[in-house]
């Protein structure tokens, strides 16, 4: 879940018009000891905008990357964060982002009043409340300004929680993007999934609490198959819990704790990200939610997991949890925009990061491999719902990259950020975990490994994704990203490229590559 456009945000710097100066004089080697100020120094602004200072990452070679967001005459800017990349010296050596606006935006023509009742119509579902409009400026459709209305309620299946947020033209009243933090997907103690594996608990007077003080806290609880009221903490008088099968509710209970545990190690030692927040704090995690309510979603706050088809079959194996807190972590380093290409990528991640995540896990029931919801069994028929070497054997995703990608839907438009990653780390043609065919005329791909790509893709996001990034984009942030862990021109920095070529994703070619 993304943070609303109109969230506070701490420490706005004001930009002055006029371009301040970003060094020394010539032959004077530049010094800073505040890299936030050398990257606002650098942006330089018209009257009327400021920037906002996310966050900053600093290589070990001194090397720093610093986040910002942007304001127009006081309204939020969707799609109008920038990141600027100083050298070790404190010298703007490069800026992505800051998509440009017209100076002059005008004042709505629709009352707040009428966005809201719009955008009430636009939920389909129950509303249970209406948030007050607010008023933005959309960079990513050319510097619109709009009304942006969050509304909650239950989705059309009268389960699934949802906040939408509507975007309106502020100028015409016409509804023109949609998009819901809450991330679904359809559809491991003695798991169901894992098999037999260590959780971490937490002795409670002469019992157990599924409270895991290894990692950050996370809990998992219990919603009884209702979908709202209180999620009641599992608790155990042995530590051991369930029996491998649905008969004991502790049994799925396990499996979601299991991957929690899991997939916060994985972000922690693999990236250095410590919970999503990366502040060490955990998630919890609630089970048996519905009554045959066959999905999973991650609230921005909480993941929550249905029992599947006739409450046998519950979604809390490691691939599908990983997926939906991998929208979390997605979330807090880049925070894409669920539409058009960048929403593609934000699902990509997710199932990229359920893969790795569930090779990193190795449980002894669910070893790892590039399917998605297997064991789940959403459909009844035993086929996964999605895989990373052939997306489109799903009947919608795509495979390839054509003109067809950018409007589609982000889960059927992700499959060519999935592809792509598969041919990085396993290459094309026949694999040990899937046939990955090619895309057009392009040339066969000799994977790099997982290990080496999982560190390409993280480091393209955390560095220099923006909320906008399209597939174009994530080629030039993936070759960034091999070139600066690997070499220009390094065999991991022309398979990168290789990779996109085979889905058909074109772009500046380096090295003298094909």
């Amino acid at each position: 879940m993304r943070r609303t456009l109109t969230a506070a945000v701490a420490a706005t710097v004001a930009i002055a018009a006029a371009v301040l100066p970003t060094g020394p004089a010539a032959g004077e080697p530049a010094r800073t000891a505040d890299p936030a100020a050398a990257a606002l120094a650098a942006l330089g602004a018209p009257p009327g905008e400021t920037y906002t200072v996310l966050r900053t990452v600093t290589d070990p070679d001194g090397r720093a990357h610093v986040r910002l967001r942007r304001t127009m005459h006081g309204l939020p800017v969707r799609g109008g964060d920038a990141v600027v990349h100083l050298d070790p010296s404190g010298r703007a050596t490069r800026t992505d982002g800051a998509l440009p606006v017209p100076p002059a935006i005008g004042t709505p023509r629709v009352a707040a009043a009428v966005a809201a009742r719009t955008a009430r119509d636009a939920f389909h579902g129950t509303v249970t409340e209406v948030g007050r409009p607010e008023l933005i400026v959309d960079a990513t459709t050319g510097g619109r300004l709009a009304w942006e209305t969050v509304v909650q309620g239950r989705a059309a299946d009268g389960q699934t929680p949802s906040r939408l947020h509507v975007l309106a033209d502020a100028a015409t009243g016409a509804v023109y993007a949609t998009d819901d933090e809450i991330r679904t997907a359809l559809g491991t103690g003695r798991t169901i999934y894992a098999g037999p594996v260590r959780i971490d608990t937490t002795p409670s007077g002469t019992a157990y609490q599924m409270i895991d003080p290894s990692h950050g806290g996370n809990r998992t609880c219990d919603m009884r198959n209702a979908t709202s009221g209180p999620c009641v903490l599992f608790t155990d008088a042995d530590n051991l819990w369930g029996n491998y099968t649905t008969t004991d509710r502790a049994s799925a209970a396990a499996d979601a704790h299991f991957a929690s545990a899991k997939t916060y190690d994985y972000f922690k030692f693999v990236h250095n990200r410590s919970g999503r927040t990366g502040t060490g704090a955990g998630i919890t995690s609630r089970v048996h939610f519905g009554n045959n309510y066959v999905n999973a979603f991650y609230d921005g706050v909480q993941l929550t997991f249905g029992d599947g088809i006739g409450n046998v079959h519950p979604l809390t194996s490691t691939d599908i949890l990983a997926h939906e807190l991998g929208h979390g972590y997605t979330d807090a380093i880049v925070g894409l925009v669920y539409s058009g290409e960048a929403g593609g990528i934000d699902e990509a991640s997710s199932d990229i990061w359920d893969a790795m995540v569930e090779f990193y896990a190795a449980a002894p029931g669910d070893p790892g491999d590039y399917l998605i919801g297997e064991e789940a069994d959403i459909f009844g028929t035993g086929e996964p719902f999605g895989n990373l070497f052939d997306p489109s054997l799903d009947g919608s995703s795509h495979s390839c990259w054509s003109v067809a990608t950018p409007p589609a839907d982000p889960h059927v438009s992700a499959g060519v950020g999935k592809h792509f990653f598969f041919n990085l780390a396993e290459g094309t043609g026949a694999t040990v975990y899937g046939y990955s065919p090619l895309c057009g005329k392009a040339a066969d791909v000799t994977g790099i490994g997982r290990a080496k790509a999982e560190k390409i893709w993280y480091r393209a996001l955390n560095v220099y994704a923006l909320s906008t990034t399209s597939y174009a984009n994530m080629r030039a942030y993936t070759l960034a990203a091999a070139a600066d862990l690997y070499g220009s021109c390094s065999i991991e920095h022309k398979t990168v490229q290789a990779a996109w070529t085979a889905v058909n994703v074109a772009g500046v070619t380096v090295c003298g590559g094909p």
